[in-house]
């Protein structure tokens, strides 16, 4: 094995920090551009559900 405790695989040679924080804004990044899309797709449906709504009344 590369490390011999966990805390070692943590601290990855010094280089912990970076190392997981890289992880965690990488991760973070794949989060958003999964989830913001959905968000925007549920605003846009509601959108033009008001607007359609808006427009039959009118007729």
């Amino acid at each position: 094995m590369a490390f011999e405790t966990f805390a070692d695989f943590l601290n990855m040679g010094g280089h912990g920090l970076y190392v997981w924080l890289s992880y965690g804004l990488g991760l973070l990044t794949i989060a958003l551009c999964l989830y913001l899309p959905i968000i925007q797709g549920r605003e846009t449906r509601r959108s033009l559900r008001r607007r359609i709504q808006r427009e039959s009344v009118k007729s």
